[in-house]
């Protein structure tokens, strides 16, 4: 007796399907099956898809994709519809993919298989309904869903494990989960879930040889599925004993296949038994797709930030040894996007005087090629300053080297770089280059374009010092830096920033910094606290104003609105108040001071004078008073650069307590000609100053000096505010 007879005894029919020429062939009991006259016929692939339901071939059409795959028998079942569509009988097929290549080396596959018919469970029988069920199905795709978007935003290798680990797949749910990675020419295993510590030792660097159903995943990228004990035991004697005290009932390793290139393998065992159908399949098929994909995702974004961490701690320097009287404290945050490296840096330079420079900039740019200006920028800083030149020279020097650096990058002779309009772009950089002189709190300051320093004083009222400045580094080669000197006196702090910390989240530089002197006057010992305060306590507070805790992958209040990089350097000269040492148990208020020198050729810095005199006088109780000293400053300064040919040197003191301090303001400049009273007109335009201090000031005087004179006023607090928080 024939095959075919034997098959059509039994209502089974034969049929080919021919992806290459779209034809299918079938035999007689295949093409009754199918609705059509019981006798052999060969049919176009569209006129068999017409018999078939719209849902059930779309879904054959997945099982086929998944046995050529594997490499499996593709199972389906399908419902037979006639012309008026309604359903006719309802068959199951099984079929094995054939695989040809033709002479082009295109593969096509040819389906070789069975059509046999289902009898339909009636109403009130026991007979079992069919797993495949529309609930079923939307129940695998919801669960696919909400798993690809949770492997989506795993950010590393970690997460993505805890992610597989939490998956609970639709009707069977992995008792014992295992990722197995490809180091050269064995297995290791990136991570498991569901097994004791120590449990993954015998499967460690295990060679790819090895008769281990993981090993054959990654040497040939097909899945294989063990349904039971047997299954394995049969397939792989070798390996059996391992996998066998663990208890399991059923196993699936797949391929973790990206780009074409299988990077791993995955393994899902169960307690329960478990069939593997290929709706079963195409779920962890499915899985391990996008688990790939998560897991070469995060390895990525890990090599990045490895990448990212060694170049900004090679190219971000040590602070250096201790110095005497001095603390300082330093934070670097990189953008949070792309690889997280730019263009801020900061650096400490012991100069051959003994002294020490301070520096901080800002290339242009948070990206690769802003960081690589800034580490040649900065090791030019470095190298002009330990030659021993002045603020001023150094920065002079800096911008010729960043001009002629850019210009060498924009020529057309480079091919690496015509291709990249980014690269052919010229850039600049801001700077602020301080040199200290650590035994008299000196600071000689050259600004390039740069936010000017913050001082906070020794009873922590904030002064922005306005310095002079020229423009950024690299946009005129040959540009003069003018240098600006004043005192940080014991008990006060210096704050450096980049604007990265000034107007990130909206900000601008008022507002800004209206921000950070919120922050640095609210860091005042509590006085039942003897602990010293720590600048690097300070330090993280700045940072995490904006960034949240101190890490470069954390997220903060404003990260999602961090436009640019950070980079702050806080110096203190030790002494009251400073906070660097525990205070005294009956504190008094220290003494405020400031000094500016205002030249004969910038008379704009006039305004700068009014603004330090209101900082100072921030918190004042009358307003008046505030107004009437910024007035009487305002007119000695101005005399002295009209009247004179030198410049004015300002200081500026208040001393006691809250309610009852005295402010006294000094002007002194080189002239020996003394201050007199005049009785100018209505329309005159000046003569007026000797009058508003004899109106204004409780005290007023000149003092004749060796060169020069320094004029003098001062004015007592006439009412005492609310409590004291020295007190």
């Amino acid at each position: 007796m024939r095959t075919e007879d034997v098959l059509a005894a039994i209502a089974t029919g034969l049929w080919r399907w021919d992806n290459a020429s779209g034809t299918v062939t079938l035999d007689g009991e295949a093409a009754r099956l199918l609705g059509l006259p019981a006798e052999p016929v060969d049919l176009p692939e569209v006129a068999v898809r017409s018999r078939f339901h719209p849902v059930d071939w779309n879904e054959i059409n997945g099982i086929v994709n998944l046995a050529v795959a594997e490499g499996t028998l593709a199972e389906a079942r399908l419902r037979i519809m006639d012309e008026d569509g309604r359903v006719l009988r309802i068959v199951r097929s099984r079929s094995k993919p054939v695989e040809h290549r033709t002479a082009q080396g295109r593969v096509d596959y040819e389906l070789i298989g069975t059509i046999q018919e289902i009898a339909e469970a009636q109403p009130g029988t026991t007979a079992a309904h069919t797993p495949i069920t529309g609930d079923w199905r939307r129940s695998r795709e919801a669960f696919l869903l909400d798993a690809g978007r949770a492997l989506a935003e795993a950010r590393s290798t970690a997460e993505v494990l805890r992610v597989a680990a939490s998956l609970s797949m639709p009707g069977f749910i992995p008792d014992g989960l295992a990722v197995f990675g490809v180091s050269g020419d064995r297995l290791s295993i990136i991570g498991h879930h569901g097994h004791d510590p120590g449990d993954e030792g015998p499967f460690a660097e295990m060679p790819l040889e090895t008769d281990y159903p993981a090993a054959e995943v990654v040497r040939t990228g097909r899945a294989i599925y063990l349904p039971s004990p047997e299954d394995y035991k049969r397939r792989f004697p070798a390996t059996w004993p391992l996998a066998q005290r663990f208890g399991r009932t059923s196993w699936a390793f797949l391929p973790l296949i990206v780009a074409g290139r299988t990077m791993g393998a995955w393994m899902a065992a169960f307690k329960h038994r478990v069939s593997f159908s290929p709706d079963e399949r195409s779920v962890l098929t499915t899985v391990a797709r996008m688990l790939a994909q998560a897991l070469q995702r995060a390895g990525v974004a890990e090599s990045e930030r490895e990448l990212t961490t060694g170049l900004q701690r090679s190219m971000m320097p040590q602070l250096g040894p201790e110095i005497p009287g001095m603390k300082i404290a330093a934070r670097y945050v990189p953008t949070g996007g792309g690889l997280q490296v730019g263009g801020d840096w900061y650096d400490m330079i012991p100069l051959p005087s003994g002294r020490f420079a301070l520096v901080i900039g800002d290339v242009q740019g948070h990206d690769v090629r802003a960081a690589g200006l800034m580490g040649q920028l900065r090791i030019a800083v470095r190298a002009y300053a330990s030659e021993g030149h002045r603020p001023d020279a150094v920065l002079s020097r800096a911008s010729r080297f960043l001009a002629g650096l850019c210009s060498a990058q924009e020529s057309p002779d480079d091919t690496a770089y015509s291709t990249d309009t980014d690269f052919q772009s010229p850039r600049f950089a801001t700077c602020l280059y301080v040199e200290c002189d650590p035994r008299t709190g000196l600071l000689e300051v050259a600004r390039a374009g740069h936010p000017d320093p913050a001082i906070r004083m020794a009873d922590g009222t904030v002064l922005m010092r306005p310095t002079a400045g020229g423009l950024p580094l690299g946009i005129v080669p040959d540009t003069d830096y003018p240098t600006t000197s004043f005192t940080l006196e014991p008990g006060e702090t210096m704050m450096l920033c980049t604007d990265g910390l000034i107007e990130t989240g909206g900000h601008d530089l008022d507002t800004g910094w209206a921000r950070l002197r919120a922050i640095l006057e609210s860091d005042i010992h509590d006085p039942e606290d003897l602990e010293p305060r720590h600048l690097e306590k300070l330090a993280d507070l700045l940072v995490q104003a904006v960034h949240g805790p101190s890490s470069h992958h954390t997220t903060g209040p404003l990260a999602d609105r961090r436009e640019d990089d950070i980079a702050v350097l806080l110096l203190c000269r030790e002494g009251g108040g400073c906070g660097c040492e525990a205070p005294p148990l009956h504190p008094s208020r220290p003494a405020r001071r400031t000094m500016l020198t205002v030249a004969q050729a910038e008379p704009e810095r006039v305004a700068g004078v009014r603004q330090q005199i209101r900082e100072l006088l921030h918190d004042w109780a009358d307003a008046e008073q505030v107004d009437s000293a910024v007035l009487m400053v305002s007119e000695m300064v101005t005399n002295v650069l009209v009247h004179t040919d030198g410049d004015a040197l300002l200081m500026a003191q208040a001393v006691g307590e809250l309610g009852t301090r005295r402010l006294r303001v000094e002007v002194a400049d080189a002239s020996d000609e003394l201050p007199h009273k005049r009785h100018p007109g209505e329309m005159a335009s000046s003569g007026r100053g000797v009058l508003l201090m004899e109106m204004l000031a409780d005290n007023w005087g000149v003092d004749p000096r060796g060169e020069g004179k320094s004029i003098w006023f001062e004015l007592d607090e006439r009412s005492k505010p609310g409590s004291d928080p020295l007190d």
